[in-house]
């Protein structure tokens, strides 16, 4: 795209320059309007830019790679065998050391990563590390061995993780076979930057010293004071602080230092101490039982007898290592333990959960750091890459740790950024360090990477400089004028940073590309809702007089009350069925205040339109899933339920008191009692959930989360599908949320300019800018 631009661009200066006369004027005969240019010569640009950059991957299949595939339990579809031709093709071929699988939702990157692996495993690279949800571990190591024969899988995701690295280190000196088949060791992310607790432990010195009191007279008295120091439990060395003084740490007051690991000057003696999670040591029988009661039709008392009957060795064994021999038990009579209903339910739930017994807590990204060797790990896959972008969050650092130690790093992610251009850049820093130094952006003086960050920001991205200017202090002849400056981010990627940093090392695969019509028809659909007359009139009272109290605190410099007002004037609407007291953050004044609007008896006009909604789909034997983002204090699912039931509907709300990795199970369990509609958060089911008994889903509200709203919305649309699959988006008219819609539709495009396509979607018809440039260039080029 970007050699597209700089050709297209330098045509029409030309065109420009030699039509433009010294009078300034042009003559309409030299003039080609851009379209017609495009429509004209596309695809001639085209074939230039594929010469000028050739592709790593141009059609042409490797046999010995292909061959792979093919010999897999699980063979992926055509276009997925291109993805995986081109990522091993960069990876191998080319010698980078990172790509990226920017694949839209439901297009099966799971299986295309594991079928890299096994491609990679061919060309010796048999050590594979899995980054993931941990509520998709599982979910990963079944899908591994169902594609994969005589593949070993490793969970790293429990108590035992410290016990399986220790014997990872200890059988260092081994080598693989060449033929021997691919290792997997499969990480949560969340278990990835877990550390242990600990707490200060040190022997306690006692010293007696006297202490002189004057009380204001001639007498005075003499104490004898004890006083307790902090000291080396093995050496008696005393702690001394760390000031300049170097006086001896008291014990009490407690001043001895608690946020950090010390150890004694002179012996080296840690003065800390593992905190253990319990108390009670329990035996392996108390622990297999425990273990059991997870499991969905096995209480406590079923669980002692099958103790009773295989003893605790046996079992544990199977449910830490293959939880399908568990499944399959069979008595002395060769009889099945359990029955199918029964095993269907634990197959189910025993994807998704966690059974380990060691113990221990240490982080194992810093074991890997610190006791493996560089490249012990050939490939990393992370999953859902776009959750490792932030600066500071411990699993984004954790995450680069890794991705150093590694050979190969393959990011998997729908939505590689959110709309801005800092959503890439520590991304970026983390897995293609070396390009990105190689472009200037590196550690400041001061050891941080903020101003390279704002430099990405500023050469690739979009930044606004807003200059205010206000009347200052009268000085002694005139009166002065004070301008300030402020720089805020806005939306947009430009074609070079896409160019330079995202074509060159990713590959792209929309569902429409799988082609064979394994996916249905896919509609969104934008309602917008007018609110009633005194819906109306009061938002308009509330909006007046908050919008004046936030205007007289910007002019005091004071930046405390946007949060509130936005939050209030984008909630309001949907909760107007309650009281709402808006105070000042700081002085807890009260700004406005509305009884509620709407009793419990009467709807309101977008709980008519989900209402209506739900039932045209139940009447069709189609099920809906409902998003509503106001979950907590304000709990609009509660009402949403209620209301749904008085209707005829059935209806279930997930929580998220439900574990995570259990979500699945629930769902599926909900559908069993066969109900019409699921309301719950976007965020519970944004990842890794296959929700193919939705085909309906709606969005109550949409928040600001470009990540959430693409993920949410595409739970459905997955190969397996066998329903036309339709989202709605509701909006209230005349109200924050339009804002708040529109902003979201302009970031999902240039999300989608970052996902190698420029679709149309449901939000476009809410984008007042339109089409930027290179987005309506790239839609004419793909065209064409």
């Amino acid at each position: 795209m970007s050699a597209t631009m700089s050709a297209v661009e330098e045509i029409i200066n030309i065109e420009n320059d030699n039509s433009c006369e010294e009078e300034n004027t042009c003559e309409a005969s030299n003039i080609i309007p851009l379209s017609e240019f495009i429509a004209d010569f596309g695809e001639g640009l085209l074939e230039t830019v594929q010469q000028q950059n050739p592709p790593v991957y141009n059609g042409m299949v490797n046999p010995e790679r292909d061959a792979v595939m093919r010999s897999l339990r699980r063979k992926p579809f055509p276009a997925q065998s291109d993805v995986v031709q081109a990522i091993s093709a960069l990876l191998i071929d080319e010698g980078e050391s990172a790509a990226i699988i920017n694949a839209e939702m439901g297009t099966g990157k799971t299986m295309m990563a594991i079928a890299l692996a096994a491609v990679m495993s061919n060309e010796s690279w048999q050590r594979n590390l899995i980054i993931c949800p941990p509520h998709l571990v599982y979910k990963w190591r079944r899908e591994i061995q169902e594609t994969i024969e005589g593949a070993r899988v490793w969970i790293l995701n429990g108590p035992d993780t410290l016990a399986k690295l220790l014997m990872m280190r200890e059988n260092l000196g081994l080598n693989t076979a060449p033929d021997a088949p691919p290792e997997f060791f499969i990480m949560g992310r969340v278990r990835m930057r877990m550390g242990f607790n600990w707490k200060p432990a040190f022997a306690i010195r006692k010293a007696y010293h006297h202490k002189h009191i004057e009380q204001g007279n001639p007498d005075s008295k003499t104490f004898l004071k004890k006083s307790e120091y902090v000291a080396c439990p093995r050496c008696g060395t005393g702690v001394t602080s760390d000031d300049v003084d170097g006086n001896p740490v008291l014990v009490k007051p407690v001043d001895y230092p608690d946020n950090r690991r010390y150890t004694c000057s002179e012996c080296f003696e840690p003065l800390w101490t593992l905190m253990r999670p319990s108390s009670r040591q329990k035996t392996r029988r108390d622990m297999v039982a425990d273990a059991m009661c997870q499991i969905p039709t096995i209480g406590p008392k079923t669980a002692e007898k099958l103790i009773a009957v295989f003893g605790e060795d046996l079992l544990g064994g199977m449910l830490a290592d293959n939880v399908y021999e568990f499944i399959n038990l069979m008595d002395e009579d060769g009889e099945l333990v359990f029955s199918d209903k029964q095993a269907r339910r634990m197959e189910r739930a025993m994807a998704n959960l966690e059974i380990s017994f060691g113990q221990g807590g240490y982080q194992p990204t810093e074991f890997i750091k610190r006791y493996l060797p560089n490249n012990y790990f050939g490939l990393m896959v992370v999953d859902e890459g776009h959750e490792y972008k932030n600066d500071a969050s411990a699993q984004g650092q954790a995450m680069g740790v890794l991705a150093a130690k590694v050979n190969k790093v393959v990011l998997l992610t729908g939505t590689l950024m959110g709309g801005y251009a800092d959503d890439l850049f520590y991304l970026l820093w983390r897995v293609l360090t070396k390009r990105m130094m190689e472009d200037g952006y590196v550690y400041n003086a001061r050891g941080s990477l903020g101003t390279a960050s704002l430099a990405f920001m500023r050469d690739h991205g979009v930044l606004k400089d807003i200059y205010s200017e206000t009347e200052g202090d009268s000085h002694r002849t005139a009166k002065g004028k004070r301008i300030t400056m402020r720089t805020v981010k806005a939306p947009g990627f430009g074609p070079k940073g896409i160019a330079r940093y995202v074509l060159p090392y990713t590959a792209f695969l929309k569902l429409k590309d799988i082609g064979g019509n394994v996916l249905p028809d896919y509609q969104e659909h934008f309602i917008e809702v007018p609110m009633n007359d005194q819906q109306q009139d009061v938002y308009a009272s509330m909006s007046s007089k908050l919008q004046d109290e936030l205007k007289q605190a910007l002019r005091k410099g004071d930046t405390s009350l946007l949060g509130v007002v936005l939050n209030v004037m984008l909630a309001w609407p949907d909760c107007c069925f309650r009281e709402e007291n808006v105070k000042h953050p700081r002085t807890r004044d009260t700004l406005f205040y509305s009884g509620s609007v709407f009793s419990d008896d009467e709807l309101m006009p977008k709980e008519e339109e989900l209402i209506r909604l739900c039932c045209e789909e139940k009447a069709q034997g189609r099920k809906v899933l409902a998003y509503t983002v106001y979950t907590g204090k304000r709990d609009t699912a509660t009402r949403l339920k209620a209301k749904l039931q008085r209707s005829g509907l059935k209806v279930a709300v997930l929580r998220a008191s439900v574990d995570t990795s259990k979500r699945e199970d629930w769902i599926m369990d909900q559908v069993d009692r066969g109900i019409d509609v699921l309301l719950c958060n976007p965020e519970l089911v944004k990842t890794g959930l296959d929700l193919l008994d939705f085909p309906t889903i709606v969005f109550m509200q949409t928040g600001y989360n470009v990540y959430t709203l693409l993920q949410a919305s595409r739970r459905s649309w997955r190969i397996g599908q066998k329903h036309d699959v339709s989202v709605y988006f509701l909006g209230y008219a005349d109200t924050a949320q339009i804002p708040c819609l529109e902003l979201m539709s302009k970031k999902i495009a240039v999300c989608q300019s970052t996902s190698g396509d420029a679709p149309d979607s449901g939000l476009d018809v809410l984008n007042p800018d339109g089409d930027s440039l290179e987005v309506a260039l790239a839609k004419q080029l793909l065209a064409a």
